[in-house]
């Protein structure tokens, strides 16, 4: 049985959403809805930028801010992922500072661009990136049964000069209540990345559908997701749906891959600074 989002926690969830429902409303007024390419991917086979299309995007749009959610582990709500041994780190697969546990899946690399949607989409480097997600059967760690215990996929790099971070993952279960998802974080340093009231963005990706599909139903362990992925949707899940159309593009990641090679996926960041 998935100790996840469900009851209390989802009305929790809800209600962080509604709290910050107004504050995303005047920013959808100040920059507008628009779409972010995905590197690697899109509408080109090179993957060039839609900026100055005929729908009048930017390259480095201000991705839509989200919920942490209940299981963050950035302090906000109990544990603090944030201060442990060896949370710098590339790949988040196995748990740090102590904790032993390795989260098993279908293997995913996620690479984020950071770029100021205030400054020509100049790259942001030295900003820290806190990206976190459940594991293959949907659970959380620090904060999920069985795996209080354990940090893994729970991870800080620091952007580059060309503003990029990469992580090496697993691809996430989809429990009940929640289309598959990743949460981050960024920071303007690596020394604020301590404590979440110093992030300067906080949202998720939501995984696309046809490779949910295909790792569930070809992978061992995603059993749980089988079952919950046909019971929900983009359009119908508490965090995504409020989003427009163009918003939602933005937020998320065109894969390349198989279930039995792995993914890549690279996804470009817009931060208003």
């Amino acid at each position: 049985m998935i100790d996840e989002p469900a009851g209390d926690d989802l009305e929790r969830d809800l209600k962080a959403l509604l709290r910050m429902a107004d504050r995303r409303d005047v920013l959808r007024w100040m920059v507008g809805a628009s779409v972010i390419p995905l590197i690697g991917c899109g509408g080109g086979s090179d993957g060039a930028s839609d900026a100055g299309s005929d729908s009048g995007v930017s390259s480095c749009s201000k991705i839509p801010e989200e919920t942490q959610g209940p299981y963050p582990g950035d302090g906000s709500n109990g544990p603090n992922a944030l201060s442990v041994s060896g949370i710098v780190r590339s790949d988040i697969r196995s748990s740090v500072g102590g904790a032993s546990g390795v989260a098993d899946g279908v293997p995913l690399t996620l690479e984020l661009t950071l770029m100021n949607s205030n400054a020509r989409c100049a790259a942001l480097s030295g900003y820290a990136v806190y990206v976190w997600h459940c594991n293959r059967p949907g659970q959380y760690s620090l904060y999920s049964a069985g795996v209080t215990g354990e940090n893994y996929l729970r991870g800080v790099q620091v952007s580059d000069s060309a503003g990029k971070v990469s992580f090496t993952s697993i691809f996430p279960g989809c429990y009940s209540g929640r289309w598959p998802h990743i949460h981050f974080e960024i920071y303007p340093s690596l020394a604020a990345a301590t404590d979440h009231s110093n992030a300067v963005l906080t949202s998720q990706f939501a995984m696309p559908e046809e490779a949910c599909k295909a790792v569930y139903a070809a992978t061992p362990g995603y059993e749980a997701s089988v079952a919950n992925l046909p019971r929900i949707s983009i359009g119908s899940d508490m965090v995504f749906r409020d989003n427009s159309a163009d918003e939602v593009k933005m937020m998320t990641p065109v894969l390349t891959g198989s279930p039995a090679n792995g993914y890549a996926a690279g996804v470009t960041v817009g931060i208003a600074v």
